[in-house]
């Protein structure tokens, strides 16, 4: 059985996000808020998490999972990014957007991309996510909540319980977070282009 924190979407209680911090560090799954929908997450060495979002989304090997970082100086750890990238993230975080990079060295293989090497990198413009971070200290390794035959993200928290609630750990209920997925830049060639489009504005690649 889950459990159900109710986290303001504004005002974060430090109690509750230190208590899920607890949690996502103990190896727990949790679902928490963004800017542009739901999402799973875990801690970035959980390899059972990993499996367990597989799991309840049904996706196969190929899927490009993402991990949500902090700020710009987290994702260099993460992905290389040259000078022209790093403008463009720097304009568009935080913001509802994935960033598709050749991931590096600290990355596990596991989370890569199997024939590209890359990752998905995020940091979302959430109070929620970002006192999670803030506590956690190093990316959530994340997928948007899209349940099996659906294709728009989960918006309500006690739904998502009542569909969920046996195979998470952690609920957080950040109220109405939105409902479309985030818009997918993939950043591998020589010019950005869009894998995806999502609730990001694209004025500035056009």
């Amino acid at each position: 059985m889950s459990q159900f924190f109710q986290i303001h979407p504004v005002n974060p209680q430090l109690r509750l996000v230190r208590h899920a911090v607890e949690i996502i560090r103990g190896d727990g799954l949790v679902v928490y808020p963004t800017d542009s929908s739901y999402a799973l997450g875990c801690h970035v060495g959980d390899k059972r998490g990993m499996e367990r979002i597989r799991r309840i989304r049904v996706l196969d090997k190929q899927h490009n999972f993402t991990l949500v970082c902090r700020d710009l100086s987290e994702i260099a750890t993460y992905a290389r990014v040259d000078n022209s990238a790093y403008r463009l993230l720097k304009s568009l975080t935080p913001g509802p957007y994935t960033f598709i990079l050749r991931a590096t060295h600290e990355v596990p293989r596991r989370l890569q991309n199997p024939k590209r090497k890359t990752i998905g990198i995020r940091i979302p413009d959430h109070p929620v996510v970002q006192a999670l971070l803030d506590e956690l200290h190093e990316p959530l390794m994340s997928s948007t909540l899209i349940l099996p035959g659906k294709d728009m993200p989960e918006t309500d928290a006690r739904e998502i319980r009542k569909t969920l609630e046996h195979e998470i750990d952690l609920i957080i209920d950040g109220e109405h977070c939105g409902f479309e997925p985030t818009t997918v830049i993939d950043m591998t060639g020589p010019v950005p282009e869009i894998a995806r489009q999502g609730c990001g504005p694209v004025d500035a690649l056009t």
